[in-house]
């Protein structure tokens, strides 16, 4: 008989492990335990539950403790929660919850996959029976009967990758409800910088989602939530989606060290403290490459490495521990969103000198049915050129892009090595000089100082400053939409109009996509004029960037039309 592995959790993390210490040796004697009923399930699928698009919660299963045990020879337990570790017999504690039997199971080597919890604060009314927290099948099994149950009006709380899939989930049922999504902070999806979020906010405002940002909820009564600011929504359903923590329990009741992150400390093979106990997936600390620091990453795809990392470990086999870069992709709609590495905001509070790129292409040839624009942002060191993270928003395909972005910051290149990057091009896929490689060459010419730029959070402080803007676009465009204050001066004129532009004060030039408007600038710039700045992300980028704020503060619009955007 080979080892005796005992794994605590199942899913990404715990049921990885056991699969690979399977293929490792197929004398081990391994055993899972799940609290809950299902060892093995999509959690990432969960909130498409509700839209109907995965029909019955059973689909959502991906395997049964049976078949772990016919096809795998795993032992899979169901309903057992181990509840207590005696590091020095190595032995847990289990109890069997259906009937409360308590028995002890030894092991050779123990793995924790626990996850993590949601977080419900205890404000008044979160105990009531139609407020609910997203973590399993079970969860969302029952809150789709809920629901179905004549229920109109949806508070979800939370803007987080759970949050907004439920919200979004919601609108596509059948069932025409009401959904409002809560979240505290100043935008949803802390994984995407500020400005990219508003063209979320955007795209779940004209889906009909009601958006609260900067509130919280306060009190929940039977029918209505009351918010901090003092307004009250109807809510005979309240979904808490703020997110997550570690689970932690077992290991700090059984004396495992904890990270300075408050989750479960291990080293470079996974080990916690006690090196005969492994921990993996949402409930560890991890190294976060870029920054050099302890950060908590609550993802499928880091667990299930980190799975085959520590079980290789287990068995002497080589391994490599690089740390993680936090790579993240989400469907809003009609939206394809992704984001790799640092977001502009993280390397501002991690000390890292940088600058960005923001520019808005199309994802595919223009003549092609189904182009659309590609909103990309990049992130780089200065003044190595280090390429430090990426963002992507579009209606085509934005995980190509930050995929590959993903894969130069993994092995460490710079915006040169980005630059003459390869990459496969047909005009139904692609454009013959990519998003990615065409960002690289904006951020070189603003690394090398050949042009200078300002980014769209800056345009309502120049509009009411009364800067002096020039659009760039032609006259029809201009037509249809513009900044308030901004003066129309084409590419196609500029030159016979140099005499309108001024070279006492800094001028700043916008398009529609910022790609005529660099035009001008580099020609202004050999034409004598020394004070030119393209605006970052053009006309596109600010039309999203202000409608949200627009539409829901009491201020002046800087734009004439959104209605063209």
């Amino acid at each position: 008989m080979g080892k005796k592995v005992v794994i605590v959790g199942g899913v990404a993390g715990g049921a990885s492990v056991a699969a690979r210490v399977r293929r490792l040796d197929e004398s081990a004697q391994v055993v899972m335990f799940e609290k809950g009923p299902n060892v093995s399930f999509s959690n990432c699928c969960l909130p498409n539950h509700l839209s109907g698009m995965i029909e019955n919660s059973e689909d959502l299963v991906l395997m049964c403790p049976d078949n772990f045990n016919k096809q795998y020879n795993i032992d899979a337990r169901v309903n057992q929660e181990v509840t207590g570790i005696d590091r020095v017999n190595k032995t847990v504690t289990v109890q069997e919850l259906e009937t409360g039997k308590v028995y002890q199971e030894g092991y050779d080597a123990l793995f924790l996959a626990p996850g993590a919890n949601p977080i419900v604060p205890p404000i008044p009314g979160y105990d009531k029976p139609h407020v609910f927290s997203v973590k399993n099948v079970v969860d969302i099994d029952k809150i789709n009967k809920f629901l179905l149950n004549g229920v109109k009006d949806v508070i979800v709380v939370g803007g987080g990758f759970i949050g907004v899939e439920v919200a979004e989930n919601l609108k596509l049922s059948s069932q025409g409800y009401h959904v409002t999504l809560v979240e505290k902070a100043d935008q949803i999806m802390c994984t995407m910088d500020y400005d990219m979020a508003q063209i979320l906010h955007k795209e779940l405002m004209d889906n009909d989602v009601d958006l609260i940002l900067e509130d919280a909820i306060a009190k929940i009564f039977d029918d209505s939530v009351e918010l901090e600011s003092g307004k009250t929504l109807k809510a005979q359903a309240v979904i808490m989606a703020i997110g997550v923590t570690p689970d932690t329990k077992l290991a700090k009741e059984n004396d495992l060290a904890i990270g300075e992150t408050g989750a479960i400390l291990v080293n470079q093979h996974y080990q916690t403290s006690d090196p005969d106990i492994y921990a993996v997936g949402d409930a560890i600390e991890v190294f976060h490459q870029l920054t050099h620091k302890k950060t908590k990453l609550a993802l499928a795809g880091p667990a299930q490495k980190q799975a085959r990392s520590a079980a290789d470990h287990l068995y002497g086999r080589p391994t490599r521990n690089n740390g993680v870069i936090g790579s993240s992709c989400i469907k809003i709609f009609e939206m394809n969103v992704a984001s790799t590495g640092l977001t502009e905001c993280a390397a501002q509070k991690s000390g890292i000198p940088y600058d960005m790129v923001y520019i808005i292409p199309g994802d595919i040839v223009g003549l092609m049915p189904g182009n659309s624009q590609f909103f990309f942002k990049l992130v780089y060191e200065v003044p190595t050129g280090k390429i430090l993270g990426a963002q992507a928003i579009s209606r085509g395909n934005a995980t190509k892009r930050v995929d590959v972005i993903a894969a130069m910051i993994t092995m460490g290149a710079t915006l040169e090595d980005l630059k003459e990057l390869e990459l496969c091009y047909a005009p139904a896929f692609s454009t013959a000089k990519d998003p990615v490689n065409f960002a690289a060459m904006v951020a070189l010419n603003l690394l090398n100082g050949e042009f200078k730029q300002v980014a769209v959070t800056k345009v309502r402080e120049l509009v009411e400053n009364d800067a002096f803007i020039i659009d760039a676009r032609e006259p029809g465009e201009y037509a249809a939409s513009h900044l308030i204050t901004a003066k129309n001066i084409p590419l196609s004129q500029f030159r016979q109009r140099l005499d309108e532009i001024p070279k006492d004060q800094p001028v700043y030039v916008h398009c529609r996509s910022a790609q005529r408007s660099y035009n001008m600038a580099r020609a202004l710039g050999q034409l004598g004029f020394d004070n030119i700045i393209n605006i970052s992300g053009s006309f596109l980028g600010i039309c999203m960037y202000e409608y949200y704020n627009d539409q829901t503060r009491n201020r002046k619009p800087i734009v004439t039309d959104y209605n063209f955007c």
